[in-house]
């Protein structure tokens, strides 16, 4: 096989040769490897979905949860124990040390433990049966990572080579799920993953199984996030809309620096726990609970539950609604930082939506559609650090029209230069402090 180096004989001139033919094979699989990957992510994703998706109906909404309230925080409890007995006794992995970013990665450029994956499989279920606000993106890209590097290590992949693979593996699975051939591709170029040599082929092994990964969703017509929640598109575009997106792109940067923030300080706090695992997690759990059990709109990613409040924002009023958005940002950090395993990604399409929900309702004259995609593309492209791949995916979700879209990459745009802005001056500011600690020595 390609991917298994071997050792050359012979004359010198004939070992240089036989050298750099290893190492071209070496770094460069043969096809068939990555259309190996893309076909056993995108089965496990189908077949991992499935069981949450039946897991969820069965124990969160019989007759007996629906009709008894106090189920819900007995619920939130008995499975955050079981997410924090899993991380102490089967080293289940988690997203305490990385960001959002990390989290979309798998482990990123991290080298993949695969002896987890048992206790990453019971981790995912727990944590997102749990109620804690986490998306499957997280614990999907974690599953999918540890099964690849399994794969590649059996097969004796070279190092160099396995990176470029994860993210083809990642790329079928999130592909599939998001219904679009396209997100992973944007999302692993901006990334930037592997070096200038070997960028173009990882680009080409993830355009390749993102497709395949997007077929077999298509083809079987499983559920997919696609046109989840669409929204009527505008019929014009005037520069009254262009000023709109900017503003909008203020409110999304700033709910991303929000959500950044709220990570630092529940990391912290969280902290202090240490190597007691499971008394951190019911400490969250206690939290999460009395929570969602007065508002139980906040239980899970909040996929689910942003339908019906878009259907009938009124009901809710703008006070309720922004309550919503503030209390879905502390329970994404306390829920990160507390060792559940999962992604920001819904939680924060959630935040975004409840605010752009109020503020239709105090200026109802701006198309629903302008405020809810600007606001979603700009914090989503802050918080990933990708804003190509937001825009895609909130494109994608919400049925976004061309004129949509440009309001959307204004949005960003003015999202991300407040990032530029920001760590320029957390720059100076570090700066500043390293030149008095210096004065003080």
């Amino acid at each position: 096989m390609s991917e298994i180096s071997t050792n050359s004989s012979g004359p010198p001139e004939q070992a240089a040769q036989n050298d750099t033919s290893s190492q071209n094979q070496r770094r460069y699989p043969r096809i068939r490897m990555v259309i190996l990957l893309a076909l056993v992510a995108i089965v496990f994703t189908a077949l991992w979905l499935g069981a949450y998706g039946w897991l969820n109906n069965a124990i969160w909404n019989n007759s007996f949860v629906t009709s008894n309230k106090w189920t819900i925080p007995v619920g939130v409890l008995f499975f955050s124990l079981l997410v924090g007995l899993v991380q102490k006794y089967l080293r289940a992995p988690t997203v305490i040390d990385g960001g959002a970013m990390a989290s979309m990665k798998g482990g990123g450029e991290e080298k993949t433990d695969y002896t987890t994956f048992p206790g990453a499989l019971l981790s995912s279920f727990f944590s997102l049966l749990s109620g804690a606000s986490v998306g499957p993106e997280g614990a999907l890209g974690a599953l999918v990572q540890e099964i690849t590097a399994w794969i590649t290590e059996k097969l004796k992949v070279a190092e160099e080579s396995r990176l470029g693979l994860s993210f083809a593996a990642l790329a079928s699975a999130y592909n599939g799920i998001i219904g679009s051939p396209l997100f992973t591709g944007v999302l692993a170029t901006e990334f930037q993953i592997g070096g200038k040599e070997l960028g173009i082929a990882f680009l080409a092994w993830n355009l390749l199984a993102g497709v395949i990964g997007y077929f077999f969703f298509t083809l079987l017509k499983l559920p997919v996030f696609a046109k989840a929640i669409p929204f009527t598109p505008i019929s014009t575009l005037t520069l009254q809309y262009a000023l709109y997106a900017i503003l909008l792109g203020l409110v999304g940067a700033l709910l991303a620096l929000f959500i950044a923030v709220s990570f630092q300080v529940f990391g912290r706090v969280m902290g202090r726990f240490g190597e007691r695992v499971v008394l951190r997690t019911m400490v969250a759990a206690v939290v999460i609970a009395i929570v969602v059990y007065f508002y139980p709109e906040l239980m899970f990613d909040g996929y689910s539950q942003i339908k019906p409040i878009i259907q009938n924002p009124a009901s809710y009023g703008v006070a309720l609604l922004l309550l919503f958005a503030l209390l879905k940002i502390l329970l994404l950090g306390l829920s990160f930082k507390s060792g559940y395993l999962g992604g920001p990604i819904f939680p924060t399409l959630f935040t975004c939506t409840m605010v752009a929900m109020a503020l239709s309702l105090l200026f109802p004259t701006i198309p629903v559609s302008i405020l809810v995609l600007c606001i979603e593309a700009a914090a989503v492209s802050l918080l990933l650090s990708a804003p190509l791949a937001a825009i895609l995916l909130v494109a994608t979700v919400g049925t976004a029209d061309p004129y949509l879209i440009a309001l959307m990459c204004l949005s960003t745009v003015t999202s991300m230069f407040v990032g530029f802005e920001v760590k320029r001056l957390m720059a100076r500011r570090a700066a500043r402090n390293e030149v008095a600690t210096s004065a003080a020595e």
